[in-house]
């Protein structure tokens, strides 16, 4: 049987969840929902956003006149460091437990017109560096910190201006917790690190990296559910963001510019993601031998600029399920002419 043209399903090795993958469906017509057409690319200051330098956020706070990345505490954060109460009663049948943390805003540039991916190598290695801090600092106090970053109005971004996000939790949230099994019960039954393992598997077959240089390794995943979803993974003994020695931050700069080149490139728009790190839980102190820092790529666009893969149906009630294969996407991610 080939796997590229009949139903199979693949083990996601970081989770432990199963998908089906039906690469016969990519064949089907569409006459479903097309998103409207990118927009024009920003100008590099908007009197109107809450994010640019000079700028009153919606507090009526005024931003500083900042020339690299900027930080502040997230305005209307999901987590706050007081606990509430989360009492059901006493009997009840309903969990519910009082949830803390803190988040931040990341202003990855002043310029309101440019992204992660047209930043030059130094100004991404700011960001690389901010990243780094915010999880050293962020992990001093809480259980998890979770760095992300939503691009594009399609991802639900509030703004177009440059920027991530930081949410510090006391819990470990469910799909790192997962991971973190996951990772833990492969060493334990193999002696050897699962992404380490993943890496050298991926690097000997080929077939579905799509960048990779001395210190990283970017791929879509043997288990991929988006279409072009991606997997960067450091390729050292590292297990958290404030780990990376110098040369891993600038080889991640590198790489980062070259991997979200190619998927502005691959249907010639700015690429809406979803993406964010994973590294051992700050909660587990030093017990961290079975991690591998590692960032999550997930783009939802399927056939062109304007079609997109929906979770629906059969994906949200039973499991996971895509067309386009990993090793199909990640040969168009290849194909994609960058500079």
């Amino acid at each position: 049987m080939s796997l590229s043209d009949h139903p199979h399903r693949r083990r996601n090795l970081l989770t432990g969840e199963w998908l089906l993958v039906s690469p016969h469906r990519a064949r089907r017509p569409w006459q479903g929902e097309t998103a409207p057409p990118s927009q024009p690319r920003p100008l590099a200051h908007d009197p109107s956003c809450h994010l640019c330098p000079g700028n009153l956020r919606a507090t009526g706070e005024a931003n500083p006149h900042y020339e690299g990345t900027f930080v502040f505490t997230n305005d209307f954060a999901a987590l706050l460091p007081e606990a509430g109460s989360a009492d059901e009663g006493d009997g009840s049948i309903f969990q519910a437990v009082p949830a803390r943390g803190e988040a931040r805003v990341i202003c990855f540039a002043p310029d309101h017109g440019a992204t992660l991916a047209r930043l030059d190598d130094r100004a991404r290695r700011g960001v690389v560096d901010c990243w780094c801090a915010l999880s050293a600092e962020l992990g001093a106090r809480w259980s998890h910190a979770q760095l992300f970053e939503n691009k594009g109005a399609m991802m639900g971004a509030s703004s177009p201006h440059p920027h991530g996000q930081a949410w510090a939790s006391d819990f470990v949230p469910e799909l790192v917790a997962r991971e973190d099994r996951e990772q833990r019960a492969w060493l334990e039954r193999k002696g050897r690190v699962l992404l380490d393992d993943v890496c050298a598997a991926e690097l000997e077959l080929g077939a579905r990296v799509v960048e990779a240089n001395a210190r990283w390794l970017a791929v879509v995943p043997h288990w991929a559910a988006w279409p072009f979803e991606t997997l960067l993974v450091a390729r050292g003994s590292v297990a958290r963001l404030e780990e990376l020695d110098d040369e891993d931050r600038d080889q991640l700069a590198r790489i980062l510019g070259k991997l979200l080149a190619r998927y502005d490139g691959l249907f010639d728009i700015d690429f809406p993601y979803s993406m964010g790190w994973h590294g051992a839980p700050h909660g587990l102190g030093g017990d961290t031998g079975h991690w591998r820092l590692h960032a999550h790529f997930l783009p939802p666009l399927l056939r062109s600029a304007t079609v997109r893969k929906h979770m629906v149906g059969f994906e949200l009630l039973a499991e996971t399920q895509r067309d386009l294969t990993p090793e199909s996407a990640a040969e168009r991610l290849r194909a994609v002419a960058i500079a």
